[in-house]
């Protein structure tokens, strides 16, 4: 039985088992861990935030999000997070899912990387992100207990040089697409008209960020 933290739990379903085992077996269990991670964070968030929502779709949006870093399925022009969502999709049509839910998990997908958006659509989207953020970024990591914290991590472990290791991941998945990495354009022309203007730094977040390793 899938551990249960604060009444949260994986879907105890074929269509999860499944996805658990797809994602098991492509992807690194950096990756693995990472991603099942998001998943406790994204529903605790929920659970905590009062918010309705199918915990089959956001499974399925928090494990196959950084599948489009795998080798198996990165593509040569696509953005990986679009790659993720097109495995997604395939993957949850074969199975018969409705059309409208899939479209929710590859929305989720897609969006997970691109801030301030995500928390305004459907929570399954909002919450793909607010796990992914919780795990690289610690971003509200204060609003999980200690307690919760600690049981994610001791049944999906977090490795010991978390931070860099996932950069190296993140690195290793998109280096030979380079032209895919554009993104906010509002901070290129920040950039151009204000010589006071400072880009954040997503790699510095993470360094920076509350959790160890």
């Amino acid at each position: 039985m899938a551990l249960s933290i604060d009444g949260v739990g994986i879907p105890d379903s074929q269509l999860a088992k499944e996805i658990t085992e797809l994602v098991r077996d492509t992807e690194s269990p950096l990756l693995f861990h990472h991603s099942s991670r998001v998943y406790y964070f994204g529903a605790l968030a929920g659970k905590r935030l009062g918010l309705t929502f199918d915990p089959e779709l956001l499974y399925a949006g928090a494990m196959f999000h950084d599948m489009g870093l795998t080798h198996q399925h990165s593509s040569a022009c696509e953005r990986f997070e679009v790659d993720g969502a097109n495995v997604a999709r395939s993957f949850l049509c074969s199975h018969g899912i409705a059309q409208n839910d899939v479209d929710l998990v590859w929305n989720a997908i897609a969006l997970h990387t691109t801030p301030g958006i995500p928390q305004h659509m459907h929570p399954v989207v909002a919450l793909v992100t607010a796990g992914v953020e919780m795990d690289v970024l610690g971003i509200d990591y204060p609003a999980f207990s200690g307690a919760d914290r600690e049981q994610v991590v001791a049944a999906h472990p977090r490795s010991l040089n978390f931070k860099e290791d996932i950069l190296e991941a993140f690195y290793n998945g998109i280096k030979h697409k380079p032209g895919t990495t554009f993104g906010n354009v509002k901070a290129d022309v920040m950039a151009d008209k204000d010589p006071d203007f400072q880009r954040g730094n997503f790699c510095s977040v993470i360094r920076n960020s509350a959790w160890k390793g």
